[in-house]
């Protein structure tokens, strides 16, 4: 059995090994429109003999290309002319057999006609139990981009109906076709597939996005402070478009003794990976501190932590903890690299808690050492800690910074106007973003501890 050879790509013309490409008288008038079988293309012999067709001029860009897989020795099936939806010839390209579709299924094929009476030469299986739509299958599993039109006898509609259940577009009937037809087919199945690809990507991304979700909600902090007459509020806004989760990083809890321990931190960076080593810091914290660490002690330890985690020893984070004594009175503070928390009360302007005694960011020396300030809080108080997303965000069109003295008056003006609580952390965040002119491009993470 001869092997077709396809033709060139330019050449609108039918291929394949059953191709029935008559040759046609050129016409007179060289305006006159050529067809999917007009004989527009030149034949040499190579070196071997074979007949090698090469375009006679340069042509239009090819239409749509179909794929007929058929064993019809008898030649009662005929493909007839017909042009794609820009009147453009359909190039066809016909196959006997699996093997020789194989070899001629290439990028540029649009849609595929399957011979539902083609026998399964692959296996050649023909008892009984066989699969009828085996082939069927493996057509579908070889072309997953390619549309699938089923051809089976008039008076065998069901097999029709089974195909498209399998996954062809459509059935058609091989002793009806007709150019109108089969045109018509051939472009309703390519659309469809497209449709069907389409729909089925985004599905897919849907789904993603549904599971990047819930992962990372899942990933979002739960403050554990049962017990405590401690409000807490907080908010997170990633720097990372359509993301939950960001390089910035918090939690608050309560251990058995009493004491309310918060921290809040931020690793360089605002990407997936960052995130991750975030998630990782904040677990970490949580539990070394029901473990009973506190202090240099546990900012030691998850030193480690992120020197073990990290992808490069670029990597470093910035973190802020507090513990809060059982009376609520008083708290101990360590800052690592970070900004220092704000602390207001009645009668008392917001301040910044001190931060002489602070120390570097975890990961930047290795044998470093953070010492614990001890600060007083007072009765009733409210207390701040926020990422440098928040303060680094601009004023204007100009490079001015907001910085932690603009974020002290925003805080002043807010709480002077009765703001307390989840309002004025709102509050904050949608002034800080309209100083910017628009949304800040890092992590911002604020939570609020209101006694």
């Amino acid at each position: 059995m001869p092997v077709p050879v396809p033709r060139q790509r330019a050449i609108p013309a039918a291929e394949g090994g059953q191709a029935q490409a008559a040759p046609t008288t050129p016409s007179a008038d060289p305006t006159a429109p050529t067809t999917a079988h007009d004989n527009i293309s030149s034949t040499t012999k190579n070196s071997t003999g074979t007949t090698v067709h090469a375009p006679a001029a340069p042509g239009p860009a090819p239409g749509l290309t179909l794929l007929v897989i058929e064993d019809d020795p008898a030649g009662s099936l005929s493909i007839p002319e017909m042009p794609d939806a820009a009147g453009k010839p359909v190039r066809v390209r016909t196959a006997r057999n699996l093997t020789e579709a194989e070899r001629l299924l290439t990028d540029d094929v649009n849609c595929i006609v399957l011979d539902l009476a083609l026998p399964d030469t692959r296996t050649a299986r023909q008892d009984e139990d066989a699969d009828e739509l085996e082939t069927l299958r493996h057509v579908l599993r070889l072309a997953p981009r390619q549309a699938v039109l089923a051809l089976t006898d008039s008076g065998d509609a069901e097999r029709g109906a089974e195909a498209v259940r399998v996954g062809a577009q459509d059935y058609l009937f091989r002793d009806e076709l007709d150019a109108r037809l089969l045109g018509r087919a051939v472009r309703y199945a390519v659309e469809r597939k497209r449709a069907d690809v389409a729909q089925r990507k985004l599905t897919e991304s849907r789904l993603r996005a549904q599971e990047n979700a819930r992962l990372e909600r899942g990933l979002l902090p739960t403050p554990l402070l049962d017990g405590s007459p401690l409000r807490f509020a907080a908010r997170y806004r990633p720097g990372r478009s359509r993301a939950l989760l960001g390089g910035d990083f918090y939690d608050v809890v309560r251990t058995p003794d009493g004491t309310v321990h918060a921290m809040i931190g931020d690793v360089c960076g605002h990407g997936p990976d960052e995130a991750a080593l975030g998630v990782e810091l904040r677990i970490a914290w949580r539990a070394l501190t029901f473990a009973g660490l506190c202090g240099d002690e546990l900012l030691s330890t998850l030193q480690q932590v992120l020197e073990h985690e990290r992808e490069n020893d670029e990597i470093f984070a910035t973190l802020c903890t507090v513990d809060i004594a059982p009376d609520g009175r008083r708290a101990g503070l360590c800052l690592a690299g970070h900004p220092s928390p704000l602390i207001s009360s009645p009668g008392r302007e917001a301040t910044l808690l001190p931060y002489e005694n602070s120390g570097p960011a975890l990961g930047l020396l290795p044998r470093a050492r953070w010492p614990r300030m001890q600060v007083e809080l007072g009765p009733s108080w409210s207390l701040m800690l926020y990422t440098d997303g928040l303060i680094e965000g601009r004023i204007g069109d100009g490079n001015r910074r907001l910085g932690q003295e603009g974020m002290v008056d925003l805080i002043r003006r807010s709480r002077a106007a009765g703001l307390q609580g989840e309002e004025l952390l709102d509050s904050a965040v949608n002034e800080v973003r309209d100083l910017n002119g628009g949304e800040l491009t890092d992590d911002v993470a604020v939570l609020l501890l209101d006694r």
